[in-house]
């Protein structure tokens, strides 16, 4: 079993609206979809889950609405916006960009002097 880590500041927004990508869900779904597709390293906690809804529903990017859960209980089900794929794919390649630097740093040899 490989060891949780806890999200970076900014990355839960992104992670959101990824997983909405592939269709409507609620909110213990999207959390449980982030831990699985992360094999289990990334844990959600509702604490921070459902403030970046609010947060992401607020700014336009995905859409809520009332419905029934698979265990039969009344749950918000969010979907993703236009707006929202537009900045999944802006906020997607910031990061792409963030990381290969930070890889490259990371990967630097001292130089000799």
């Amino acid at each position: 079993m490989s060891t949780r880590v806890p999200l970076l500041q900014g990355t839960l927004d992104l992670l959101i609206l990824k997983i909405l990508i592939f269709g409507e869900q609620h909110g213990q779904g999207i959390a449980r979809a982030i831990q699985a597709e992360s094999g289990e390293v990334l844990l959600v906690d509702h604490g921070s889950l459902y403030p970046a809804l609010q947060r992401l529903e607020d700014r336009g990017w995905v859409q809520a609405k009332w419905g029934v859960s698979e265990n039969n209980r009344k749950a918000r089900f969010y979907t993703l916006t236009a707006a929202g794929r537009q900045q999944l794919h802006h906020e997607a390649s910031e990061w792409e960009k963030m990381t290969a630097a930070i890889g490259r740093v990371l990967a630097a040899q001292a130089k000799e002097n």
